[in-house]
């Protein structure tokens, strides 16, 4: 008997669907035992949000600021486990704080330690950097990467823009004024990925994850961009700058924010039109960086 763990966190619903389509194929099987752990927290997230609430956990969610997580059951910490699948949400290119807060708490290296780990997130369209990030935490944890799914909204960045908004602040997934396509993760990845709870289930039978990352890739797992790459590189620069000025600031706290917030705006609707530009003009003279890094992203 294999036992799995699958540790997430939902807001919307999304991520709770795609980690359970994930796990159907493991379910069927009689060999495997799955249990899931749903993150919580103490002091709950809003879904809907209020626009004050969302851009008030930009500091924390970026410098990567854990809060206080509930306890999982006894039955969770008492199992030991054979693979773990951690699904994770992108807040301000880090991991949301719900994952920050669970992997950076004594329970995730009771979890994962000594465990192999396999990441699936699910985010607008940015997500290299918090990947990154992730690795680190799991490696603290004394524990390994041997897979990678990252899905996305696969429509073009600004209309992804608009229509995350329009979800994130209405709670609403659906066609924004009936003429934007549906945000977020397509229903259509969402059903399609139980393939790669298939494809795990393999490996996992076998206690090898050797060749796991390739198979993912090779079925869709991962959608690189390179344009996204270094707008996610940039951004993570001015980012981390705004936080660790916003974080230090009390009573002035919300005047910083809007400052943020109109500096965003800025750089979504005209810094960003105009990096992608220079992106194509110098497309030829990276073509071989581009390359090395799209190899580096795609593996674990």
């Amino acid at each position: 008997m294999k036992n799995v763990l699958i540790i997430y966190f939902t807001q919307s619903g999304q991520l709770g669907r795609i980690a359970n389509n994930i796990a159907k194929p493991l379910l069927a099987d009689s060999d495997i035992s799955v249990s899931f752990f749903n993150i919580q927290m103490t002091k709950p997230f809003p879904f809907p949000w209020k626009s004050e609430q969302f851009f008030d956990v930009f500091p924390e969610s970026f410098l990567q600021i854990p809060s206080v997580i509930k306890e999982p059951s006894i039955n969770i910490l008492n199992q030991k486990y054979d693979l773990v699948i951690l699904a994770y949400q992108v807040w301000y290119l880090s991991p949301s704080i719900p994952i920050t807060s669970f992997l950076k708490s004594k329970f995730a290296k009771q979890l994962i330690e000594n465990t192999p780990v396999i990441t699936v997130s699910g985010s607008r369209n940015m997500w290299i950097m918090a990947q990154e990030k992730v690795k680190i935490l799991i490696k603290n944890a004394n524990s390994q990467i041997v897979g990678n799914i990252a899905l996305v909204d696969r429509h073009i960045n600004h209309i992804s823009v608009i229509t995350i908004v329009k979800w994130m602040f209405t709670g609403k997934k659906e066609k924004y004024l009936g003429l934007f396509p549906k945000p977020g993760v397509s229903e259509k990845d969402i059903v399609e990925s139980t393939k790669f709870g298939t494809i795990i289930l393999k490996y996992l039978k076998v206690d090898s994850y050797i060749g796991l990352q390739k198979e993912l890739v090779n079925n869709n797992a991962i959608e690189i961009r390179p344009f996204l790459i270094e707008m996610d590189k940039k951004a993570n620069k001015m980012f981390k700058i705004w936080a660790n000025l916003i974080i230090k600031k009390t009573s002035s706290r919300p005047i910083w924010l809007k400052g943020f917030y109109i500096y965003l705006f800025i750089a979504i609707w005209i810094i960003a039109p105009i990096v992608f530009i220079l992106h194509l003009i110098t497309f030829p003279f990276k073509y071989a960086k581009i390359r090395k890094e799209k190899v580096y992203y795609k593996g674990v």
